[in-house]
Order: structure tokens, then C-alpha cells, then sequence
């Protein structure tokens, strides 16, 4: 095989329309464009969406929805995902080496959920009042 013999697959591509070319053909004349209107002339163009002057359907419907651009930077941690980080101490980048929150987070916040099995220290880090106790009651301190 050579790259000057390859071909479509048989049947996957058609022939062009020849317009212009006699009643026969069926697309003589006006060239398969029907008569008069926008689309029957040259340059005939019009922006997507458009309903001929209507007002658009993403126009009438309500905006919806809401990106936070800061979504992105602050990330939660449950407590039971505390156990994945490797010694005692739990900070932004030991969380990050752990793979439990994004590279690109600049803050993180402990949240109540789940249990925790061992004693940690956590540094540099937002806690919930729940997540506080269960730190605390595991052995673990706050700072």
C-alpha cells in the first residue's frame, strides 16, 4: 500500500452536486436554491440562532447557572481522607503530595465527614468545629 493509492471507503463520500447544468439534471435554474428569499441570493447569510427577526429561544429563556472563577482555589477535605497522608502532620502541601486536593488549590477547609483513625496534627489548615473535636478526640492537635 502507498499513500498515492489510498482512497475513501466505496459508498462513504458522494458526488458533488453539478448546479447549473439543465433542467434535467433537476438542479437547473435556480440551482436547487428554490426561488427568491435571503438563501436564493449570493452572500445570503445569517447568524446562528436567528428566527427571522423572532426573538431567539436562548433570548427568552432565563440565564441559569453560576461558574465561581475562586470554585477552582478552595477545595474540602474529609476527615476520614486524613488517614491517606503520609506522618503526623497535615498540611497544604502534604495534602497535596497525597493527591487529596488539586495542585492549583490555595486553600483547603477539614470538613466533618466520616471517622478519624489516627492521631494528627493539622497546620496551615481551616477546620470545622466538628472536625475539631474528632481531631482532638483522636489525639491529634489544631494549629
Amino acid at each position: 500500500m502507498r499513500l498515492n493509492s489510498l482512497k475513501p471507503a466505496p459508498g462513504s463520500r458522494r458526488n458533488a452536486k453539478r448546479v447549473g447544468r439543465g433542467a434535467a439534471t433537476g438542479n437547473g435554474k435556480t440551482c436547487g436554491r428554490g426561488t427568491k428569499g435571503q438563501h436564493s441570493r449570493s452572500g445570503g447569510y445569517h447568524k446562528v440562532g436567528f428566527e427571522g427577526g423572532q426573538m431567539p429561544l436562548q433570548r427568552r429563556l432565563p440565564k441559569v447557572g453560576f461558574h465561581s472563577m475562586r470554585g477552582h482555589l478552595r477545595v474540602e477535605v474529609r476527615l476520614h481522607e486524613l488517614a491517606l497522608v503520609e506522618g503526623d502532620m497535615a498540611s497544604l502541601e502534604t495534602l497535596k503530595k497525597a493527591r487529596l486536593i488539586p495542585k492549583r488549590a490555595e486553600r483547603a477547609k477539614i470538613i466533618a465527614s466520616g471517622t478519624l483513625s489516627k492521631a494528627i496534627t493539622v497546620r496551615g489548615i481551616a477546620v470545622t468545629a466538628g472536625a475539631r473535636q474528632a481531631i482532638e478526640a483522636a489525639g491529634g492537635s489544631v494549629e
